[in-house]
């Protein structure tokens, strides 16, 4: 039978995987994202103005994303700017999700897609603060 201090171990290792998995791929779509409003893709524009928003929100976000996922990533001492970060990531997908079930006329799809992410989102910061990073 595994001793407490190996049962801590083995929980300890795994925390740290679901923390950089959930952290990883949250980012890695986030910035991907921001990326592509910066270089003002044509979908992303047209997903945008089609909800009603302003073509330049479009810059807004994409700066607000890129910024985010290097702060959740690096900032390791930037403490209150992490849960800014996390918190501006949660602000994003709620109100995308909002807007498409509120537009009406989008498949489900696409106010469904948002809340899964922010669902690892919420994840991510879960492991975040409770210490173990």
């Amino acid at each position: 039978m595994a001793t407490e201090n190996e049962m801590r171990a083995k929980w300890m290792t795994a925390a740290k995987w679901i923390y950089w998995a959930t952290t990883i791929l949250v980012c890695s779509a986030m910035l991907s994202g921001g990326i592509m409003m910066l270089l003002g893709n044509e979908q992303n524009v047209k997903g945008i103005t089609d909800l009603g928003y302003p073509a330049y929100l479009c810059t807004i976000l994409g700066v607000a994303k890129i910024l985010g996922s290097i702060v959740i990533l690096f900032g390791k001492r930037c403490r209150t700017l992490k849960e800014w970060a996390y918190a501006g990531f949660s602000f994003d997908l709620l109100g995308a999700s909002a807007s498409y079930v509120l537009h009406g006329g989008e498949p489900l799809f696409h106010a469904i897609a948002p809340l899964v992410l922010l669902l690892m989102v919420l994840s991510s910061h879960r492991q975040w603060k409770t210490g173990w990073m």
